[in-house]
């Protein structure tokens, strides 16, 4: 139910479920540019599932996969085929991190996608993100804390919201100046990826064939995002790690602190 030939697409769109047949993204595709289609059932009604015979068809396959699962949960999901087994999917624009990547990037590659684009579960997806958003998580700060808290597969990066993301120690008390910083110089990224269409993101962020202008456009970005945690330049990726983690601490103490209180 989540991948489809580009012959299975056409042929699917020429017996009209073209509504219903949308991208599909993971790390990889979304990294390397590999188109992948998916049939999105959710706002389907039962009449158009059943009256579309390439449709009911796939629908039945689901089913049948399912219940021969020896997973009980897959089983149970057997009642409701013609949808996945999560819906996580925003209804807006989102901002779609690999949860895969090499470590041999610089940065890990991040951007947007409309809501008709669906994520797969080997992405995580931040809803309502915002170019401020985009910088700081596509910079050398945020960088260095990866490489220092993200798990790995095999040497690849392995990003996760609760270790990684959920715990990043975001600049406090940033102004209105600096965020504006942040948002043109991560605006100034997305352009400079932006004139090389014929590339992937693979492509742009491998450190033998980033292009100049992408690398100059990010040095940019960090020299931003730097400036919203304090005036004073970081000097080595030790210098930003110790930082972040006394920033850490400091965010932490006073939850801490309370739980500490608490009665038990």
């Amino acid at each position: 139910m989540t991948d489809f030939a580009q012959c299975a697409k056409s042929s699917f769109l020429s017996q009209g479920v073209n509504g219903y047949v949308k991208r599909f993204v993971g790390s990889e595709e979304f990294i390397n540019g590999i188109e992948r289609w998916c049939l999105w059932l959710k706002d389907a009604s039962p009449s158009e599932v059943r009256r579309l015979a390439a449709v009911k068809e796939r629908v039945e396959g689901v089913k049948r996969h399912r219940e021969a699962s020896r997973r009980a949960t897959t089983r149970e999901l057997a009642a409701r085929p013609a949808l996945f087994g999560e819906i996580r999917q925003p209804k807006s624009r989102y901002l779609l991190v690999p949860s895969v990547s090499s470590e041999r990037r610089e940065y890990i590659p991040i951007g947007f996608n409309p809501p008709s684009v669906i994520a797969s579960n080997l992405t995580l997806v931040v809803p309502r993100a915002g170019l401020f958003h985009f910088g700081v998580l596509s910079s050398a700060m945020h960088m260095a804390w990866v490489r220092q808290v993200a798990g790995r597969l095999k040497s690849d990066f392995r990003y996760s919201a609760k270790l990684v993301y959920n715990n990043y120690p975001w600049p406090q008390d940033v102004s209105d100046a600096k965020r504006q910083a942040v948002e043109e110089a991560a605006q100034g990224v997305l352009d400079a990826r932006e004139a090389h269409p014929e590339a992937t993101l693979a492509d742009l962020y491998d450190p033998l064939s980033m292009p100049a202008n992408l690398a100059r456009a990010h040095a940019r970005l960090d020299r931003a995002v730097d400036k919203c945690y304090r005036s004073q330049p970081f000097v080595s990726e030790r210098n930003r790690v110790e930082y972040l983690f006394n920033l850490y601490q400091q965010l932490t103490a006073p939850l801490l602190t309370a739980e500490s209180r608490r009665p038990r």
